[in-house]
Parts: structure tokens; sequence; C-alpha cells
């Protein structure tokens, strides 16, 4: 870990604490507390790459099983990630079906998704219905069908100008079950050119290419919303733990922190110059910041922070870089005026996962670097 990394993670700590230290009296707040109060939930939101906190649900939604499932499989305890290879780029999207009209087509309103974003894959599910042949006993003898998935052109989709093939697959008959197709070409389209989302139309055929009537795909219109067609989409925003300015913050809040805790701090600083440099609990609580509405889970996570001191001689339970080692040196023997003991940081970051409804109540699943203190030591 490098020095700018280790000053990104301290102040990213940093940002975490500053709302929780507010919001259990914030209607008691003088002004200028309700400032840096606001102003520090302002910069959280850019931690999690946000402008402005995202609006609850209007209904009590349930959220698709298939994001509930992906997020159970990348993320642990308090969202923290398993293993960062489990998940295709750093964002995960699902849409509902907003045409709701036509069995055979299916509009998805992708205007969330920003340009700049890498579009890595994008899946259409689609739960089969059970096929009910009709009377007419030559429907019998059909035991698979030939399901193609179109990128609607114009509105003449009876034309090879009016549809572009994007997936097909050969399916059983009778089964009845969620099916995904690859449509990652018209997902790209749509996200660079959101006038040219006309849809996808998907046709059912028998193997010899007869239209076969009876078979159909649940909507959200006549079926339960638990199996709505949805387009998930795998993207990555290329943020890697980007450095957040936090002056601006550090020169209003510390002055206030310092007037409001002076004595709890100080015994705290004792203590932890007597144990050296650790780790301790850092409980960031969503809804204890506001943000339960929006956000599916995790309810909070523990992001801990380092504190201690790190003076000579330095152990290596407090894991010292060897830079350290020498500047403790330095500054024990006071060879050189203005060394200061080095500094208690986090040497291992982790990454955790949200799951949460966006400004159009879709779910997305959003994976987030260097936001835990995996360990601390003497840097």
């Amino acid at each position: 870990m490098n020095v700018q990394t280790e000053c990104v993670s301290a102040a990213l700590l940093l940002l975490l604490s500053l709302p929780l230290l507010f919001v259990a009296s914030a209607a008691t707040l003088p002004a200028h507390g309700q400032r840096i109060r606001s102003e520090a939930l302002k910069r959280l939101l850019e931690v999690f790459g946000m402008e402005d906190v995202p609006q609850s649900p209007h209904t009590v939604r349930q959220p698709p099983q298939y994001m509930l499932d992906l997020y159970n499989t990348v993320a642990g305890v308090d969202g923290l990630t398993k293993e960062p290879a489990l998940l295709l780029g750093n964002t995960v999207r699902s849409f509902l079906d907003r045409a709701r009209s036509y069995q055979s087509q299916f509009y998805f309103n992708l205007s969330s998704v920003a340009r700049s974003e890498t579009i890595l894959t994008a899946e259409l599910h689609l739960f089969k219905l059970r096929g009910r042949p009709s009377q007419d006993l030559r429907t019998h003898r059909h035991h698979f069908c030939q399901v193609s998935v179109y990128q609607i052109l114009d509105n003449n989709t009876s034309t090879a100008e009016g549809r572009r093939l994007l997936s097909t697959r050969v399916l059983p008959v009778h089964d009845s079950t969620w099916e995904v197709f690859t449509i990652t070409n018209a997902v790209y389209d749509w996200t660079q050119d959101k006038d040219s989302n006309k849809g996808l139309l998907v046709t059912v055929r028998t193997l010899a290419g007869q239209t076969l009537n009876y078979i159909h795909f649940a909507t959200g219109r006549d079926h339960h919303s638990s199996k709505q067609p949805m387009v998930v989409l795998f993207t990555d925003d290329e943020r890697r733990g980007a450095p957040i300015s936090i002056s601006s913050i550090e020169t209003q809040f510390l002055p206030e922190m310092t007037l409001h805790n002076k004595a709890s701090q100080s015994r705290n600083t004792r203590s932890a110059n007597l144990l050296g440099c650790q780790r301790y609990p850092l409980y960031v609580d969503f809804e204890e910041i506001g943000w339960s509405g929006w956000i599916i889970s995790p309810r909070g996570y523990n992001a801990y922070h380092c504190k201690g001191a790190c003076v000579f001689p330095l152990g290596q339970n407090m894991r010292p870089t060897n830079h350290a080692t020498v500047q403790s040196i330095i500054n024990a023997l006071k060879l050189t005026n203005g060394v200061a003991t080095p500094c208690c940081v986090p040497d291992k970051l982790f990454s955790i996962n949200l799951l949460y409804f966006d400004d159009d109540e879709n779910v997305v699943l959003k994976q987030y670097d260097d936001m835990v203190a995996g360990s601390c030591g003497c840097h």
C-alpha cells in the first residue's frame, strides 16, 4: 500500500464517521453544525459514487430474487466481499419490463446507465410458461422450440430491416423455468443513443420454422411480480478507490469535534497510546444516517478504524514498514528536528457490496473498493 492509498483510506474512514456523530442530535445542532452535517453526508455520497440520495420506492417492493441471490453469493456479513473475482465488473443493475402490454414485445428503460460505463454483458431473463398445446393433435409431436430475441429497429418488425437478431436458443416445449438470453449488442446501442431503444421482440417457432402460438413468457401485467421479465446489466465504472477531497471538512469539523468530545477523546488517546497501533470498530449504520429507505442490504457495516501510538521500538505486531522503523528511530534519537512518529493507518483494505434501489426503482448491486480496514500498521 502506497502513501497515497493510506491517505485516501484514512480520509475515507473520517468521512464515514462524520455523519454518525451528528445524526442523533441533528435537530438540536446549531446552523454551523447542520451545515457541516449536510456537507459530510454529501461527501459520503461521493464515496458511493452518487450526487444525490436516491428516492425510496413509493410502494414496498420486493427485489428480484436473482439480485438477492447474486448479492448473497458475492457478499458476506455486513456486505463484505467474499472474493473480488466473483462479480463481473463492479456494478450489476436489474431493469423490469416497462411495456407490460404484449406477450412478445418488451421494453426496458436503461436511461440511468452512464455512457462512460463499460458494458461487459447484458442478459434478458424471461420466465417461460409451460406449453399448452391446442386440440390439434399435430402440435403434440413438438418437444422442442426455437426461441429468438430481436432488437427492434423500427415499427415494421416483420422485415429484416426492422429487427436485428441478438440471440437464439432451442428449449424444451413443456418446461417452466427462467431462461437467459445475451443481448449485449442492443444494450450497448441503447446506452450510447437512448432514442434507439425501441424494445425487444421475442419469437417462438418449431425447429422446422413454424410459429408456435401456445408458448409464452410471463409478463409484468399478467403474472406475479416474481416472474417479471428483466434485463440484467453488468458494467464497470472503473472507480477504484478514487481520492475524495476532505480538506474543507477537516478544517471545519475537527475544531467542532474537539469542542464537543474533548474529554472522551483525551481518554481514548491515552488508552490508544498505551496499547499501541490497533484496529477498532467503526460501525456505519445506514438507518441512523437516513439511508435505510433505499438501501436493501446491508443495514450497515463495520468499516473499522486505526488508532494508537507508533513509538520506538516498533514491534512486528505493529506491522511496521522499513521506512516507519527508520522514522521511529530518527524521532526517538532526535537526530532531525520536526520528524514525527509514524502514523497508525490501515495497511489492508477490503471492499463491500451495496444492494439498493436507484431513482427509477431499479435494483442495483455495486461493489466499492477500500471501504473496510482489514488490519492496521505503523507507516
